[in-house]
């Protein structure tokens, strides 16, 4: 196997990574990066064969000891965060994924989602009257991130005068999946995870005594075969719904404006949809912006079991890196994929995953998005980019944007 280092926390790779990845993907498709310590895989078929194959998991300390990897002893800066980790179904394999996940889709079930539908349009309709007579806002803190945000609150039952505490919390959180992470980052990121499950804990605690009809009241009460989720369970799951069901909304929403605005025509076709009212024309069109920029760019598996995966060595204890915004841009699966073309219909991007750790927020980000976009150009036609330099946040992991100053 080839070596390569791919600074994927380089600004200019950050900013448009997409030369850089169409490079690899046709000349070394699959290489180990000696920095990283990962086997990088760039194309579609590959990225999608191993997020399907079961020799490959998001944990792998439950068949092998930090000793047996080679590993350092915990870091106690991330002590809190570690256990956050160990108790939510994202970063667990079966049995225990299996479990946590029946428990979990018990409570957050398609009827919750859709019920949700009348708060996600009347939240929209707000964040727009607010920012309507002002002629300009900023995309992403006026639109983007209270959106899903809110829609996380409304969903757990977080009382509003505390909603404000949400974001915060998830920013610092969610820093520890960037590759090349800071002591401070370390530090911030588990004191976010301790105020964050106190606060969980305290609402939880109330809902036992004063059941809602909110998602923490549910998961309080689900149980299966007389199994139900631990108190640290509980709250590692209701952590993991606040970070990964906004960190895909806000940032899709923020690079699909921002994919529209350099694509003036297609843009063109999203507002004239929206003045006619044409939501099955946004559902075809959310899933082209999630695959033409994908939110959260790679995702990490460990190798469970030796083997070869076409005739490539993969051996237990081993870690490999998925490119879901290189498989996204591939020739091999997507007719042109470099052009955006909203009524795309065969459309299979790796976005939200597949195999048994699919993303159980898909929904509800997909009913976030259609939302939001639909009704933005419906209400604001003349919306456009305010700016001509567009900064991006941090890593390419979480890969969002510092501001997005629009006008009307």
């Amino acid at each position: 196997m080839q070596t390569h280092h791919l600074n994927i926390n380089d600004p200019a790779f950050v900013y448009d990574p997409y030369p850089t990845l169409a490079d690899l993907r046709e000349n070394l498709p699959v290489f180990y990066d000696e920095v990283w310590n990962k086997i990088f895989f760039l194309r579609y078929e590959d990225i999608a064969n191993l997020l399907r194959d079961r020799r490959l998991g998001r944990s792998i300390t439950h068949i092998l000891s930090r000793d047996e990897l080679g590993w350092p002893p915990p870091n106690p800066l991330t002590r809190d965060f570690d256990h956050f980790q160990e108790n939510h179904m994202l970063d667990n394999e079966p049995p225990k994924h299996t479990r946590l996940k029946g428990l979990m889709m018990k409570a957050f079930t398609p009827a919750r989602v859709e019920g949700l539908r009348g708060k996600i349009q009347k939240i929209v309709n707000d964040l727009l009257d607010r920012a309507e007579d002002r002629g300009q806002m900023d995309l992403l803190t006026d639109y983007a991130e209270p959106l899903p945000v809110t829609v996380i609150a409304e969903l757990l039952g977080v009382p509003e005068e505390d909603r404000h505490r949400l974001r915060p919390w998830s920013a610092k959180i969610v820093k520890l999946y960037e590759l090349g992470y800071t002591d401070t980052q370390a530090k911030e990121a588990n004191q976010a995870v301790v105020e964050f499950s106190a606060y969980i804990k305290q609402l939880a605690d109330e809902r036992r005594k004063k059941p809602g009809e909110d998602l923490i009241s549910a998961l309080v009460q689900v149980e299966e075969q007389g199994d139900k989720l631990t108190p640290d369970e509980l709250v590692a799951n209701c952590i993991l719904l606040l970070n990964a069901g906004h960190e895909a909304t806000v940032n899709g929403t923020t690079a699909g404006f921002l994919a529209l605005s350099r694509n003036l025509e297609q843009m063109e076709r999203a507002k004239e949809a929206a003045a006619k009212n044409q939501p099955e024309f946004f559902k075809l069109a959310v899933e082209e912006l999630l695959r033409y920029d994908t939110p959260l760019p790679m995702f990490e598996r460990w190798v469970l079991e030796d083997f070869d995966y076409k005739g490539i060595p993969l051996r237990r204890g081993q870690e490999v890196a998925l490119m879901y915004a290189s498989g996204n841009r591939d020739p091999r699966k997507f007719a042109d994929p470099d052009r955006l073309e909203l009524t795309r219909t065969d459309n299979f991007h790796l976005t939200f995953g597949l195999g048994i750790h699919y993303c159980i927020g898909a929904p509800l980000a997909r009913l976030e998005l259609q939302t939001s976009f639909q009704t933005l150009l419906k209400r604001l036609p003349s919306i456009h980019l305010a700016t001509d330099t567009i900064e991006y946040a941090g890593g390419f992991v979480i890969r969002g944007h510092k501001a997005m100053p629009v006008a009307w």
